[in-house]
């Protein structure tokens, strides 16, 4: 694994952490909070952005409107049923999301959330760094070159480590923003 290829996965697990975080609520609507619910429909289950268009259109409300209006039914169960806390309302086959304040209560449960994902992520780009130097070991290399790659990753890891407190620190303004 050279430098270019570790860096590369470390990339897509900080692109994974940023989906993962639109998923995690916060006073604004954002399509990527709905977008991964799973709806059944058509006897399978799909992630909503598959089959319905996801719109904004006030700050505090998420309109859902589905390619076949049968299935308005069904996101909207699915949404209730999902652990976003929030409460859908069919209106003649368009699905709206309005969401309430959050609590103080609530930010403080989404902060562990977001905290949660992150140290995900880091243990992701842990477990990156250990397989590289596992390789470099397996590939024969001497004891000084080991070292020399040991040093090297370890400077990397610690800039996506920063990345990723980077966007933790983001994240928690935009959940604590009133």
């Amino acid at each position: 694994m050279a430098e270019q290829e570790i860096r590369s996965k470390m990339d897509k697990a900080i692109e994974n952490l940023k989906r993962s975080f639109a998923g995690v609520r916060t006073g604004r609507a954002n399509p990527g909070l709905v977008e991964n619910v799973l709806v059944e429909v058509y006897g399978q289950k799909m992630a909503l952005r598959t089959i319905a268009a996801i719109n904004i259109p006030e700050h505090r409300i998420i309109s859902i409107t589905p390619y076949d209006k049968s299935s308005a039914q069904a996101i909207e169960k699915a949404i209730s049923l999902s652990d976003l806390g929030l409460t859908p309302k069919n209106e003649s086959g368009t699905v709206y999301v309005r969401l309430p304040e959050l609590t103080q209560e609530r930010r403080k449960e989404l902060e562990k959330i977001a905290k949660g994902l992150a140290e995900e992520c880091k243990i992701a780009v842990r477990n990156l760094r250990r397989d590289f130097l596992e390789d470099a070991k397996k590939s024969g290399a001497s004891q000084d070159e080991v070292k020399g790659l040991q040093d090297k990753v370890q400077k990397i890891t610690d800039e996506y480590n920063a990345k990723i407190e980077d966007l933790l620190k983001h994240k928690e303004a935009e959940i604590n923003e009133i």
